[in-house]
């Protein structure tokens, strides 16, 4: 089940939003109207409305959220640009007026690690990435990302590899500095193409 952290600033809003995510099977497991309030850990991904953010620092607080998880955010059309919120760090951004659908299917995009732009919006605003191959992981490093890419949480790649959940988080942290991603949803796209790349060699 997809699990998300809603950072909303219209509580009617809100209660459509519950409705729609929850008939399709995705978890509201956090609501917040502040971005000062916790993000929940437990969270896929956090679905940030950009009317609930500061003028001053809310690129700033799409950050933060970047750092742990897949960030959508939600704009209205005197927002910010796309552009401006997925350099921060957001990896989807569209529009509050789209369909129902196409937030659940936004939602589930970022979750796998790809970028969603707004309906209208021509090109994709990609960052280089290092190409994982590339980057000599160790071999403990490359057994991790493995794992990460079938879908295993921490501590069932922990059970599997014989080590501690500690150390599976050092592996990861030391993983995402060489392959220089941000949270996990990137991490698991990544993963996921190394995975492809080494079956197709």
């Amino acid at each position: 089940m997809l699990r998300v952290d809603a950072l909303i600033s219209s509580p009617v809003y809100l209660v459509g939003l519950i409705q729609i995510l929850s008939s399709e099977g995705i978890s509201i497991v956090s609501t917040r109207q502040s971005p000062t309030e916790q993000l929940s850990w437990l969270a896929d991904a956090a679905l940030i409305d950009d009317d609930a953010l500061g003028a001053a620092n809310g690129l700033d607080d799409i950050a933060e959220a970047a750092r742990t998880t897949a960030v959508l955010v939600l704009l209205n059309s005197w927002s910010l640009s796309a552009e401006e919120y997925l350099r921060a760090g957001a990896i989807g951004v569209i529009h509050k007026h789209q369909s129902g659908e196409s937030l659940i299917a936004a939602l589930r995009t970022v979750t796998a690690g790809v970028q969603v732009l707004p309906e209208g919006h021509a090109t994709k605003c990609q960052a280089a990435r290092p190409d994982p191959l590339a980057l000599n992981l160790s071999g403990r490093e490359e057994q991790v990302l493995g794992q990460i890419s079938r879908g295993l949480t921490h501590g069932q790649i922990a059970t599997r590899l014989g080590i501690s959940p500690h150390t599976v988080d050092t592996y990861v942290k030391r993983i995402r500095a060489k392959l220089g991603v941000g949270n996990k949803a990137e991490l698991t796209r990544v993963a996921l193409l190394s995975r492809l790349a080494k079956s197709a060699a």
